[in-house]
């Protein structure tokens, strides 16, 4: 009941000094908005990233020339390593007896077009056709590549869901299979389009077009035809025995002496995960921290239009304390005020986080950008942590006031 009073108190309060109060709630809103808005994007960011990855599925690895490399020493050290070849598939197959698949993928860029439309940002992929089943991805509209196609070195263009929507407008109705597209110079025929599978950290993952690496091969030759290798093994219990097999096999094919290392790297999605965010950590951190500059300038501003609050009303509390008022009660009574001040700014910053986040940020990023747990938790309690930190020296003050002194104030 007391805490209902004191409530109704402060907000009469304020709602006496409604421009000014309100110009102190535009800070916290501001501040807490960003902080939302940033912790949210942030977080689904993360997300995006996982559910990325994991569309490899747990039972695969890749099997890269470089890995992940972080430094321009151990990238120019690993350039010196043998390529990886499709060659090299059957050997792994005969080596590897708990490997399910094994695959490759090979990359190209060029313009792809359709009409009098132009795509420059596509990525080009050629693969080889079992890399399908081991990727969480399915087919929308008509068939993947075959080997069939491979073995002939067929011109067919598997699409993703957005390189589909951008070659034949957004939410077309237009079946592209059969259609002729041109990739560079050289003709191809759409056979099919992937289901939408969403965005990485701002990248379209549904904008790329996959031909069969035979085809790529052919059409982008480069010294050694390099690829990436994919292996699934035949159970994710499996996985380790399948990956040490696949290791044994290369390092016989290359023949590495027992003392030499690896030159080649094996890459699973948990690797991946853990590597993109030991990468992004600091970027996430400095992202969350830069908003909470904003959020201790407007805790500043409500501390010193506490103290203008106790200034102007001395009089009002040196008749409550002649009334009997202690100290605590008047400095619960400043406190709540600067409480409930800096809630209503935390309230609407969720509240407008939370509509940037849905609309803005998913729109620009495309990402999933809505407010967590997490970011409305940090975003009630800093609100509350800022109207008690820098409302606590006002409220003292005014209760510090002594009566007589403050009823002769003028």
């Amino acid at each position: 009941m007391v805490v209902l009073i004191l409530i109704k108190e402060a907000l009469a309060a304020i709602w006496a000094n409604r421009l000014r109060s309100f110009l102190t709630i535009l800070g916290m809103v501001m501040g807490v908005t960003s902080v939302i808005a940033i912790v949210s994007s942030v977080e689904g960011m993360q997300h995006n990233i996982e559910d990325a990855i994991e569309s490899l599925g747990s039972n695969t690895f890749i099997v890269t020339r470089f890995g992940i490399n972080m430094s321009m020493d151990e990238y120019l050290r690993r350039m010196k390593r043998k390529k990886l070849t499709r060659g090299l598939i059957p050997l792994i197959e005969d080596g590897c007896p708990d490997c399910k698949y094994v695959g490759a993928e090979g990359y190209a860029s060029d313009p792809v077009r359709y009409e009098g439309t132009t795509l420059r940002t596509l990525e080009i992929d050629g693969q080889t056709p079992n890399v399908m089943a081991m990727r969480d991805l399915d087919v929308k509209i008509g068939r993947y590549i075959s080997w069939e196609d491979d073995r002939r070195k067929s011109q067919v263009a598997f699409l993703g869901f957005r390189a589909y929507e951008k070659l034949f407008g957004e939410g077309t109705a237009i079946d592209p299979v059969g259609k002729k597209i041109r990739i560079g110079r050289n003709e191809f025929v759409v056979i099919g389009v992937a289901e939408e599978v969403g965005g990485l950290v701002g990248e379209d993952m549904d904008s790329f077009v996959v031909m069969p690496l035979s085809t790529l091969q052919k059409l982008y030759p480069q010294p050694g035809n390099p690829v990436n290798l994919l292996v699934s093994a035949a159970s994710s219990e499996r996985r380790e025995a399948a990956m040490d097999q696949v290791r044994v096999a290369l390092r016989s094919a290359r023949h590495l002496d027992y003392e030499e290392e690896d030159d080649f790297t094996l890459l699973t999605p948990e690797a991946i995960l853990s590597a993109v965010n030991s990468i992004t950590a600091g970027f996430r951190a400095v992202l969350i921290t830069l908003p909470l500059l904003s959020i201790v300038i407007g805790g500043i501003v409500i501390m010193n239009i506490m103290m203008i609050s106790v200034t102007e009303r001395t009089r009002e509390i040196g008749i409550r304390k002649s009334l009997g008022a202690k100290r605590r009660h008047i400095l619960v009574q400043f406190l709540y005020e600067s409480l409930v001040i800096s809630l209503v700014g935390g309230a609407l910053g969720i509240l407008f986080g939370a509509i940037l986040g849905r609309t803005v940020l998913v729109n620009l990023m495309d990402i999933n950008a809505s407010p967590t747990t997490m970011a409305i938790t940090l975003g009630v309690g800093i609100s509350t942590a800022v109207g008690l930190f820098f409302g606590i020296y006002p409220a003292m003050k005014a209760a510090k006031y002594d009566p007589i002194k403050a009823l002769s104030y003028d």
